[in-house]
C-alpha cells in the first residue's frame, strides 16, 4: 500500500480526497509559526474540510506542545474538543522556502495542517512520519517545489 491514507475507498467521491492541489501553497512569506499555522487552516475552511473554529484549536494544540516532527515539518492539528469542528479529513500544505522557527530553533520548511475524523488521525500521522523519514527526501522536496510535486509526493507518486 503506498500511503493510501490520502486516498478515500472507492466509493467515494473526487471530493472527499484528504489532499488537492488547491490545498497546497508554495513560497509562502511568514512572520512566525502562527502565521503559518492560520494559513494552514484557512485552506482547511476554505476547501471545506472544517469549520473556522478549529483555526483557534490549532493554536490552542501549538501553545501546548510544538507540532514540529522533524526533517523540517511541522504538523499543525486541533486539539480533541476540537473533533466537532471537522467536517472531513483533509491536509493542507504550506511550503515556506525561508523557514520558520516552530521553537527551540526548529526550523520548518512545510506545514501539513491535517483534519482527521474518528481515529483516522493515528493512520495519517504514522503515514506522514515514513514519508517524511528520510531527510534528503524532504530535502529535495522542498528545494523549489511545484503544487503538483507536493501532491505527487504525499500520494506516494514521487
Amino acid at each position: 500500500m503506498v500511503f493510501g491514507f490520502l486516498k478515500k475507498n472507492n466509493t467515494q467521491d473526487k471530493n472527499s480526497e484528504i489532499i488537492k492541489e488547491s490545498m497546497i501553497v508554495v513560497d509562502a512569506k511568514v512572520r512566525d509559526k502562527f502565521e503559518a499555522i492560520k494559513m494552514a487552516g484557512e485552506i482547511l475552511v476554505k476547501e471545506g474540510y472544517v469549520e473556522p473554529e478549529y483555526i483557534d484549536a490549532m493554536f490552542e494544540r501549538e501553545k501546548m506542545l510544538s507540532t514540529y516532527i522533524g526533517n523540517f515539518i511541522a504538523i499543525p492539528h486541533g486539539v480533541g474538543e476540537s473533533k466537532k469542528y471537522i467536517k472531513k479529513t483533509g491536509l493542507s500544505v504550506i511550503h515556506v522556502p525561508d523557514g520558520v522557527d516552530f521553537g527551540d530553533n526548529n526550523i520548518v520548511y512545510l506545514v501539513i495542517g491535517i483534519a482527521a475524523l474518528g481515529d483516522e488521525h493515528l493512520n495519517i500521522l504514522a503515514n506522514i512520519a515514513t514519508l517524511f523519514e528520510n531527510e534528503e527526501k524532504v530535502k529535495k522536496l522542498i528545494q523549489n517545489p511545484s503544487r503538483k510535486e507536493i501532491n505527487d509526493f504525499l500520494n506516494g507518486r514521487i
